[in-house]
């Protein structure tokens, strides 16, 4: 048998790297970046994170805790340009500062957003001061979040929410009630409407959510994809998601 050794030639640069971290019960957040990021020179790595139910502000905590070892686990020792930690009641619970932390303990290199801190940027950058905020949580939760934006400069006129305790039944909302109930709110005159947590159907919503409202709409993926996307250098509008994605 005659042996034939070939010399493989590696790229130089590969494209930019975003990881995420889900949590093991979200059926939505994947779906929502790869489809913002179809046919883009853009990489995307998921690793899940144990989620514990029901949904509090001690369980959310908890779940953070496991945050380092859930990151090196995402092609180790590689670089990240990126890390996006996917649960926006999560990061209140536990800390911006906190899960970067934990995230560059594994990546040092890597940038963090999160769904909460994204959607502060998204306001200033749109100089939106009054919201409206609609949540799939429980009361405990909602307080914190609200307490978060109020904390970050951002009046909250009105919450909406449904009160569910468990992310895998907030992950099986049905995407045609949700837009029904959210297109007959009544937000009054905040400037937008913030709809939290990364497991409800709400980034394909958002277009028609804008014009039926005649206001800017942002949602937890929606916010985190664009920043995440920043983070990379990708600055390009997109459409179809809203229009915090036309304002780059």
């Amino acid at each position: 048998m005659k042996l034939d050794k070939i010399e493989p030639k590696f790229i130089d640069k590969g494209n930019p790297r975003i990881g995420l971290i889900t949590l093991g019960s979200d059926f939505r957040i994947e779906k929502d970046f790869n489809n913002v990021i179809y046919g883009k020179d853009i990489d995307l790595f998921v690793n899940r994170i144990h989620c514990y139910n029901p949904l509090t502000n001690e369980t959310l905590a908890k779940m953070a805790e496991d945050i380092t070892e859930v990151t090196k686990d995402i092609l180790p020792d590689e670089k990240l340009d990126c890390v996006a930690y996917g649960c926006t009641s999560g990061t209140v619970a536990a800390g911006y500062e906190s899960i970067k932390e934990k995230v560059n303990l594994a990546k040092p290199e890597a940038q963090v957003t999160t769904p909460i801190t994204s959607t502060i940027k998204a306001l200033k950058k749109l100089n939106i001061k009054k919201i409206s905020v609609f949540t799939p949580y429980t009361q405990s939760i909602n307080n914190s979040v609200i307490d978060y934006f109020k904390k970050s400069g951002i009046t909250v006129n009105s919450l909406h929410y449904f009160d569910i305790e468990s992310d895998i039944d907030i992950g099986k909302v049905d995407k045609d009630y949700l837009f029904k109930i959210l297109s007959n709110l009544n937000i009054g005159d905040s400037e937008a409407l913030f709809i939290s947590c990364t497991a409800l159907p709400a980034l394909d919503l958002i277009n028609k959510l804008e014009k039926k409202l005649n206001k800017i709409v942002l949602s937890s993926n929606q916010t985190l994809i664009w920043e995440a996307l920043n983070m990379v250098g990708n600055t390009k509008t997109i459409n179809g998601y809203g229009k915090i994605f036309e304002s780059n």
